[in-house]
């Protein structure tokens, strides 16, 4: 008996101990870039110290952080390692291979944890292909040898990298042209019904393969973009076509074969649809098999805004569902805009809002890309945060490289959503509690004007300054 109060003294002391260090926030640490200083991820030294919180006038700027209240906890963030990124990338001399390596995810670079592959070709590879011969519904031909040249051997060195640390989830764009109503991989179609089961089948046979290779495959997406008709490799699938290939074939083939714990993400598509999606294919057996509900951030180039209010209602119609940002980028491509600081702040904003909407991780498109925004085999050219010059061996790391590391460099696995709110909205903000006790703060301005203002937390305050077209890290 004793000896069971001692232990629980002394674990009582260890919560007591861990708790006071959470909550002592006098030192911290600030990271910024910003447009009109150049800097990039530059910590900033002379900082002011904290005092107690007093409220003035109804005009000053606050930034309140309340960190008993939590929300959702953090998978990560990344990029896609689509065969375009991994065929320059191979392109590259192997110092600068090795920087790039470094650049994305190492602990000294920006941290990224999260990534994204397609399951055979998408419309960022050389070519189409897939990985079977002409109507072999068998899949005795089943074969990802042609991602060996590049691919596997660009994962294999990120997973060295990341110690392993790293989640990685696929996405089909196209069944075979066999398997479709219209005979193409590219221009949308529909997966025949009698070909639902042959299709997951296909999944299974890629997950063992990548396995295989010692490549962990976390989930899969059903369908990537499943009501676009795209001029490259694309799909269509209703709601109730999702959940039924999803309830009769797809998680029966996983579990027949020992892999039902592998994450089913359904829609894949963009959020202007995605409250009206996840209603439609969610339903009790669907919602019980489903991991989340994934999405990309393409509305606005049809309907003039991104409708980051969805992200919100789904979370709230579905709390036992986890919400991840699956792809975006900015396009069309132009060289000439490489430095424009819009690129940046772009994801800095989807970011802020994405995360205090309820998500759980977020995935940029392609992690690197030529000095045309390719290749891709459709011309559908497009930024990334890193583009290279094969002819020069140079590497270009535009705004976006920086203002995404802004959160992945931080921001730890399972760390906490925590409350945080502002007066005004021109300081966009969300913060979130890490493993180790450590409070993540990101701060952005993307206005033309230079905004002081009082960071605020246990009663005490620091007085602070989120100077124009600027985006910072408080790490406390």
């Amino acid at each position: 008996m004793v000896n069971i109060k001692y232990s629980f003294l002394i674990l009582t002391f260890i919560c007591c101990f861990q708790q006071a260090k959470a909550q002592n926030f006098d030192s911290y640490e600030v990271y910024i870039t910003s447009d009109s200083t150049q800097q990039k991820m530059q910590k900033i030294v002379g900082l002011n110290k904290f005092h107690t919180y007093i409220q003035e006038g109804e005009w000053d700027n606050y930034i309140l952080i309340d960190p008993k209240k939590t929300y959702q906890s953090y998978l990560g963030i990344g990029g896609a390692i689509t065969d375009a990124s991994a065929e320059v990338f191979y392109s590259l001399s192997k110092s600068r291979q090795k920087e790039i390596l470094k650049a994305y995810y190492s602990k000294e670079g920006m941290n990224y944890n999260l990534g994204r592959i397609s399951i055979h070709s998408c419309d960022f590879s050389s070519e189409s292909y897939t990985y079977t011969k002409e109507n072999d519904e068998n899949l005795s031909t089943f074969s990802i040898e042609k991602d060996k040249k590049y691919r596997i051997p660009l994962l294999k060195e990120i997973l060295k990298v990341t110690k392993g640390n790293f989640t990685l989830f696929a996405s089909p764009w196209s069944p075979p042209a066999w398997m479709k109503t219209n005979n193409d991989m590219l221009h949308g179609g529909k997966l025949k019904k009698r070909n639902y089961n042959t299709w997951a089948n296909y999944f299974v046979k890629f997950i063992q393969a990548y396995e295989k290779e010692d490549i962990p495959i976390w989930g899969m997406t059903v369908q990537n973009e499943p009501m676009a008709t795209q001029i490259w490799e694309s799909c269509q699938f209703s709601a109730k076509e999702e959940a039924d290939f999803v309830k009769g074939s797809l998680f029966p083939a996983l579990k027949k074969n020992s892999l039902e714990d592998k994450k089913i993400i359904i829609w894949d598509h963009n959020r202007n649809m995605m409250v009206q999606r996840a209603t439609e294919t969610l339903d009790a057996e669907t919602q019980k098999l489903v991991w989340g509900v994934g999405f990309h951030w393409y509305e606005d180039w049809t309907i003039g805004k991104p409708m980051y209010e969805n992200v919100k209602k789904v979370q709230e119609l579905f709390p036992n569902q986890n919400l991840l940002f699956t792809e975006g980028c900015n396009a069309p491509f132009d060289y000439s805009k490489l430095y424009n600081w819009g690129l940046g702040e772009k994801y800095g904003s989807a970011m802020i809002n994405d995360f205090n909407a309820g998500t759980v991780g977020w995935t940029d498109w392609n992690i690197l890309l030529d000095e045309k925004g390719g290749p891709n085999h459709v011309k559908n050219y497009c930024f990334a945060p890193v583009h290279a010059n094969a002819k020069k061996d140079e590497v270009i790391y535009t705004n976006a490289y920086y203002y995404i590391g802004h959160f992945s460099k931080f921001i730890a696995k399972d760390a906490k959503r925590i409350e945080v709110s502002t007066n005004n909205s021109n300081l966009q903000c969300t913060s979130f509690l890490n493993p180790n006790g450590k409070i993540v703060i990101i701060i952005m301005n993307q206005t033309d004007k230079s905004l002081k203002y009082k960071l605020v937390l246990n009663g005490r305050e620091i007085d602070l300054q989120c100077i124009k077209h600027s985006i910072y890290s408080i790490i406390l």
